[in-house]
């Protein structure tokens, strides 16, 4: 697969204000300018691990050949180090856009390829993927997507199950899981605890809600993933029925692009990751969560895994699927959604030796692998950097002190440092230095995920 050079863009339009062209070249340009002071530190640490440690090598009884997709983003990484713990051969990819992924530098990738973006040309997707399983020799496809890609690697299953098995679910499965408003019907169903749910398909419906009989105020979440308003928790009704509807003609809802509004319930919120095979639950961590999460640590909270456990069962499935509860005060879970798709607390077993055969072993099993107790929490050190700017007490900065105490980042291996280096200078100025030049901004850089969140963007 041919590799691309250059990451694809169109120019800057003349239409552009002046003052936002200001804007975004500070944005861009100040940006670079603090990870350029920061890279001789992160060099420095580089070069020790790479002089003090060496990689360690493991030979399986039976290796396998694992591609893995989401190149870009931790979570991958974190899976292609637990393959190649284990002793097996990781091939990594990601689309041409993000050919630059620091992760392609890791000791545990073998081999790096790079694919047309799916929802622009499914077809070829999915005949690059064909190319490389022939390629490589293939034995499981195990796809990290992003929240668009889920779909078309189950479109690109039927074609790829003819020469390995691939790890993910089938067409009219994602559909239903990506689906928040048919997940909480098809929970509701199976007798799960789900909040009072609407599916919203025109502003009208909220507007003309009759919110007075209602004992819990509701959000509105698009059912379409969108990166930037996926974080708006504006509670609904507002103060008054005009700025009600002010906010919701404000969103983008539509036949085609419907929302769901959902009962806000008060309470702790949790977010899991699960692997399953044939109906078991083989692996599972559940970790408090919030709107942006970048912190994992693994909590036992039975009551979470006993409704993944019910519903994977129900449902036979077999891939990688993760969910948020909230958990009320009564001590009810309720799944609020649900991602068909690796979810980035997989990075709580950065250190557990048996998350390969978590995914491959073909036997049935009881036991459900959970982080080890000695697993550290997870964390990226650049969005715990950005975090000082927001610190304003002792107290705060005790808390951040001890957070980075305890925990480890996600990204950095002593054994393996080079994504350490390469995510955080090369993969992430090469996308501020092509937003630069399309004098483009963007609303947060997500270190986790290796991109730059913009409006509209992927």
């Amino acid at each position: 697969m041919a590799q691309s050079l250059s990451l694809s863009s169109s120019p800057a339009t003349p239409s552009i204000p002046w003052q936002t062209r200001i804007a975004v070249i500070f944005q861009n340009i100040g940006t670079l300018t603090l990870l350029l002071l920061a890279l001789p530190i992160n060099a420095t640490i580089v070069f020790i691990s790479w002089l003090i440690f060496r990689p360690q090598k493991v030979k399986a009884a039976h290796p396998q050949n694992i591609l893995i997709s989401g190149g870009k983003m931790t979570k991958a990484l974190q899976l292609a180090r637990s393959f190649h713990a284990a002793g097996h051969r990781v091939i990594l990819l990601e689309t041409h856009k993000y050919w630059l992924t620091g992760h392609r530098f890791s000791t545990s990738v073998d081999k790096f390829y790079t694919v047309p973006a799916p929802q622009e040309n499914p077809q070829a997707y999915i005949q690059a993927l064909v190319d490389i399983v022939k390629r490589e020799n293939i034995d499981v496809y195990v796809p990290v997507t992003s929240p668009v890609g889920s779909y078309y690697d189950s479109l690109a299953k039927p074609e790829l199950s003819r020469y390995c098995e691939v790890f993910h679910f089938d067409a009219d499965v994602t559909q239903m899981l990506d689906d928040k408003f048919a997940l909480v019907e098809k929970a509701r169903s199976l007798g799960l605890s789900v909040p009072k749910s609407f599916k919203i398909t025109s502003p009208e419906q909220v507007i003309n809600f009759d919110f007075s009989g209602e004992s819990h105020k509701y959000i509105l979440k698009s059912i379409p993933y969108d990166s930037v308003r996926r974080l708006d928790l504006t509670k609904l009704p507002c103060a008054t029925p005009e700025e009600t509807a002010a906010f919701v003609r404000s969103l983008p809802i539509s036949p085609e692009k419907p929302w769901i509004m959902q009962e806000f319930i008060p309470g702790k919120e949790f977010c899991t990751h699960s692997t399953v095979r044939d109906g078991e639950l083989r692996l599972h961590c559940c970790c408090e969560s919030s709107a942006f999460q970048v912190n994992y640590e693994n909590v036992d909270n039975p009551q979470i895994r006993e409704w993944v456990k019910r519903f994977v069962k129900e449902l036979k499935l077999t891939g990688q699927i993760s969910f948020d509860f909230i958990q009320a005060e009564d001590g009810t879970v309720y799944a609020i959604e649900c991602n068909p798709r690796t979810h980035s607390a997989i990075t709580t077993f950065y250190d557990h030796p048996q998350v390969a055969e978590a995914y491959l072993s073909q036997e049935a099993t009881t036991e459900t692998l959970q982080p080890l107790v000695t697993s550290q929490p997870t964390y990226w050190t650049y969005h715990e950097v950005w975090r000082l700017t927001g610190i304003r007490s002792f107290g705060q900065l005790g808390r951040w002190l001890r957070n980075i105490w305890r925990g480890t980042d996600a990204i950095y291996h002593p054994h393996d440092p080079l994504p350490f280096l390469m995510v955080h200078h090369w993969q992430i100025p090469l996308l501020l230095l092509n937003n630069l030049r399309r004098l483009k901004g963007w609303t947060r850089i997500d270190f986790n995920i290796g991109k730059l969140v913009e409006l509209g963007g992927d």
